[in-house]
Order: structure tokens, then sequence, then C-alpha cells
């Protein structure tokens, strides 16, 4: 049971009928996982630990540095050559004290992020690499836990949930197979990256967790893309491929 602050801190939420004391309650009793604390990984951890989540496990190996802070909003100047998921999680704990943080400062592959994805509620892809992302995917599939994926580079952002619980759901691999996909695809350090795009598509990632861990609402379909330079969204629907190498074994 929330105590009084509690139920002052999510009150604006707990108005919502689409949450009200029951979905606030999955919340707090909900545990995310965020796979890097990047650009989209920052505002979508800060976001989820104010709504009230009560667990979230941050992964990432890296430390910051100065060219982060254009856009990675959980660090800060003190924070340059600190691990970022060590960082991220003193400002996720400034922000709402009552959220458990938990952090992995290693590269999450193999043995270790099967665990990890088998342990949560939720899964966000927050990292900018297709070999991370063909990992993750494949471990969420595995584990039957839903995926929430974004992307942002240059002017250009993207969104998708991978509900494996779901008939004839898709996974990351019918949308993008892995044949001829490059790791450098999506590198910031190499293409750049517009500093509040990261925002937008971290905090559409953390309205997809919210809705799937509270219960409110229904969650993303398909495919929806961002282009930041003319302000239009664009929706497209992502069958399952019958023949995907990740998820059409399983089914």
């Amino acid at each position: 049971m929330m105590d009084d602050p509690a139920l002052l801190r999510y009150s604006r939420q707990i108005m919502l009928p689409e949450v009200d004391i029951d979905g606030q309650e999955r919340l707090i009793g909900s545990h995310a996982l965020i796979i890097g604390a990047g650009g989209l990984g920052s505002p979508a951890a800060l976001y989820l630990a104010a709504a009230g989540v009560g667990h979230i496990t941050l992964v990432d190996a890296d430390s910051v540095e100065l060219s982060n802070l254009q856009r990675q909003i959980a660090h800060q100047q003190a924070s340059i050559g600190h691990n970022k998921a060590d960082s991220a999680k003193a400002s996720m704990q400034a922000l709402n004290p009552e959220c458990r943080v938990s952090t992995v400062v290693e590269h999450a592959q193999g043995e270790l992020l099967e665990r990890l994805v088998a342990t949560a509620d939720v899964v966000l892809d927050c990292t900018d690499r297709f070999s991370s992302r063909y990992a993750i995917n494949a471990a969420s599939q595995k584990a039957r836990v839903p995926l929430v994926s974004g992307a942002a580079i240059r002017f250009s952002g993207q969104l998708a949930v991978f509900d494996p619980r779901q008939p004839d759901a898709p996974c990351y691999a019918c949308l993008y197979p892995p044949d001829g996909q490059g790791d450098d695809a999506l590198s910031c350090a190499e293409s750049g990256v517009m500093a509040p795009l990261v925002g937008v598509i971290g905090c559409f990632q953390a309205v997809e967790a919210f809705k799937l861990l509270s219960g409110a609402g229904k969650a993303h379909q398909g495919l929806s893309l961002f282009e930041a330079l003319s302000g239009h969204w664009r929706h497209f629907n992502v069958p399952r491929d019958p023949a995907c190498p990740v998820c059409a074994p399983a089914r």
C-alpha cells in the first residue's frame, strides 16, 4: 500500500482513470531493464523513475564524455569520466529516492543479457548498434518479455514495440533482417544527431513502457518514424515474418 507521501507524489497519475491506484501500484511493483544510458536511455530512465517504476536496472559499460552532454541529459559536467549507468543512477535517485536503481557497468551479452532480460517486466533498447539490438531482441523473444525499441540519428527517429506474448507479433528481426546490417550505420559519433530528437524518442519509449507496466491504454503497434526537420510522423504496419530466424521457430 502506498503511504501519504507516495499518494501525493503520484497524485497526477492516480487521477487518470486509466491508471488509478491499481495502475500506480503495478508500476511500483514492476521492473524495467534499460540497456544504454545515453541519449535515449537518459530521458527514458528519468521519466520512468519519476513515474514510480519500483525497480530499474541500467546497463552501460561506457564512461561519460564531454561530447555526450549535448544530448545525454542524465549526466552533468561533473559526471565526465564516470560510468554512465552510475551517473544516471545518481540523477534518478535525486529525482525519486523511492526508485530502486541497479546498475550493470559492463556490456550485457550472452548469458548475462539473457539473465537480465528474464528478470524484467519490460526491456527498453536504448543502444545504437545493430549487433546489440539483435542480441537484445533474441533475449526478449526467448524470455517472452516485451521490448521497446528506439533509435535516433541526424534528424530522424523511430520507435517500435515488440511483444512476444502477443500472437502473430513481429520482432526486431522481422523489421530489420540480420543479413547485411552493419554496426556503423547507427553511430552518432560518425553521423551526428540533433539533441532534442533523442529526448523525443526516449520519452516515447518511456510512454510505451509506462503503458505496458501499468496496464493503461494499448501498446504501440507497428513502426513510427519521426522527421524532426519537417515535424512529420509516419506510421507503418509491421507484419511478422513467418520465415524469421528469431521468432518463427518459437511460434
